[in-house]
């Protein structure tokens, strides 16, 4: 599929071309659209996941004798409990207040060795309250307290923007286009499509494209979810801050009485290390290589501006809607630091495509599907073992290296799992 045109964009008094204008032209049809009423509130970081490697401290572990109890850790109070098996870690700290939540003891490392045993994760309202930096270093502070040999090991990133004077056409999952290779089930879906990997669920307000082990897409009724979460009062304030008190004619950006829709990008860590490592700088060609959330968040212009064209809203076959165009190009992070994003020329680097790991992804896969098949597991549950462990998304990128989806992956294991069944037996 050749790359999808913009719209002519016009200025909205003059109709003279204008990169800034929000009067949109179809060439082809000359349908014009106007998204002056389209009010930008926030764009910002929602969520950072901040990992390292380390070995954890003895009295580090001491902390959950006791799960569900509250306790002392660097110098403040914390929730101490253990968490499902789902999060990939044992233990959890978390200081709500604070916003954040210490998750510790990796699931695939044994507790006396050097392993990835420690997740960051920060709320909003964290993010808000402190600059990179500094947020920076009370994680690092955390990770020092809970590991020794502490040692950083990339972080994941959402991306949220919330706006008024829009909402998702009743045709969207349609005109979506994207390379998403999986699809994420969640309980409540009223629809599923599978050629564009989407789920829509909750009445039709929410929407996800993608998936949560590399680059997501998420578009929200985020009024209903701040109700739901009893955050409402919070976002509210923050959406106001975009309100202008010196304009008598139109002071408010932010309207209460109408809905606030929000669509997120969500960066899986190990999506965030193939652009670290693949991405350079345009001046000298060195990498820009970092391993944290300070480092790497001069480039969210660039992450924004990468996911809104991997993922493309089309007005019809050939064009992007207007909305999109908007929101690629004008929108930018609100974050304290200078961007990036015309010094970067951003490319993700697929470390195994090729050569020595694909051979490794294979012999795996191999000596699995042989205990699988000794254990007589069935294919379905093979393959959500797989997707849950921490290297599934080498074995993934390896084989859509070979133009395998998903969908190919599966139907391999279960071919795999029949023909040592039908040769072996039960001798497997």
């Amino acid at each position: 599929m050749s790359k999808p045109l913009d719209q002519k964009r016009l200025n909205n008094l003059t109709a003279d071309e204008d990169n800034a204008g929000r009067l949109f032209l179809d060439p082809t049809t000359l349908k014009f659209t106007d998204l002056s009423g389209v009010r930008i509130l926030r764009c910002g970081v929602d969520t950072v996941r901040q990992l390292y490697r380390g070995l954890i401290r003895i009295e580090a572990l001491a902390l959950f004798e006791k799960p569900g109890t509250i306790v002392e850790f660097a110098g403040q109070r914390w929730h101490a409990g253990r968490v499902g098996r789902d999060s990939g870690y044992q233990y959890k700290l978390q200081n709500a207040d604070l916003g954040f939540i210490l998750l510790i003891k990796n699931f695939n490392a044994k507790v006396d060795t050097l392993g990835p045993h420690l997740k960051i994760e920060v709320s909003p309202h964290a993010i808000d309250n402190l600059s990179p930096e500094r947020l920076q270093e009370r994680m690092d502070y955390y990770a020092s307290h809970v590991l020794s040999h502490v040692e950083v090991n990339q972080c994941a990133v959402h991306l949220a923007l919330d706006l008024q004077g829009w909402q998702p056409p009743a045709d969207l999952v349609a005109r979506m286009h994207c390379r998403a290779r999986n699809h994420r089930d969640i309980s409540g879906i009223n629809s599923l499509e599978w050629a564009t990997k989407s789920s829509v669920y909750g009445r039709g307000e929410t929407s996800m494209f993608g998936s949560a082990s590399g680059i997501q897409l998420c578009i929200y009724n985020k009024t209903e979810q701040a109700k739901a979460a009893d955050k409402l009062d919070y976002w509210q304030g923050v959406w106001r801050r975009t309100d202008d008190p010196f304009d008598a004619e139109c002071p408010d950006n932010y309207d209460p009485d109408q809905t606030v829709w929000r669509i997120e990008l969500r960066y899986h860590h190990s999506v965030i290390q193939q652009f670290a490592s693949g991405s350079v700088d345009v001046h000298t060609g060195a990498p820009i290589d970092t391993q944290t959330f300070a480092g790497f968040c001069a480039h969210l212009d660039g992450l924004w501006r990468y996911g809104m064209q991997s993922f493309k809203l089309l007005s019809r076959p050939g064009y992007y809607d207007p909305f999109w165009t908007l929101i690629r190009d004008d929108v930018r992070i609100d974050i304290p630091v200078d961007s990036l994003i015309d010094e970067t020329e951003y490319k993700r680097y697929y470390k195994t495509s090729k050569g020595f790991s694909g051979k490794n992804v294979e012999l795996f896969l191999g000596n699995f599907i042989s205990l699988l098949a000794r254990e007589r597991v069935g294919a379905t549950r093979a393959f959500e073992c797989l997707k849950e462990w921490d290297c599934w998304p080498v074995i993934r990128d390896h084989y859509a290296s070979k133009d395998m989806t998903e969908k190919d992956i599966y139907r391999h294991i279960k071919s795999l799992l029949e023909e040592r069944h039908v040769r072996w037996g039960r001798a497997v």
